[in-house]
């Protein structure tokens, strides 16, 4: 699998972790479900605040993508709910401490309310090397 970060200065540069696009090539796509902040041996949310629930949301991501014979680094996309757009700066510091470039490209989306009441939610979409996938 391969992934081309495309850029161009026609419009707004990436002010984050995160790439304007991402084109990928010889890879098998997995579509990975909405995660929110749930301790999977519990199926509670996550004690704590913010921070602990961006973290637990990135946990189960990681969960998902060792699950589909890959890692983070194969999200070639990734959506971000956060009922409170405030919490931004917190989740890129957090964010970067789980990806490395070339980041995915992402969008993150202010909502007014998320299952059981957490302040994120993250879906995405990950590539990795048809060589090492099988069904």
């Amino acid at each position: 699998m391969k992934k081309n970060i495309i850029s161009t200065e026609k419009a707004p540069a990436a002010i984050g972790i995160y790439s304007q696009a991402v084109a990928v090539t010889g890879g098998v796509t997995i579509y990975l479900s909405g995660q929110i902040p749930l301790v999977p041996e519990t199926m509670e949310v996550v004690e704590g605040g913010i921070e602990e629930q961006i973290h637990q949301v990135f946990k189960n991501l990681t969960a998902m993508c060792e699950a589909s014979k890959g890692t983070v680094s194969d999200i070639v996309k990734l959506n971000i709910f956060l009922t409170d757009l405030s919490n931004f700066a917190v989740l890129n510091e957090i964010m970067a401490t789980y990806f490395t470039e070339p980041y995915p490209a992402r969008a993150a989306i202010g909502v007014s309310a998320l299952p059981k009441g957490v302040g994120v939610e993250m879906d995405g979409v990950m590539v990795i090397n048809s060589d090492s996938y099988s069904f």
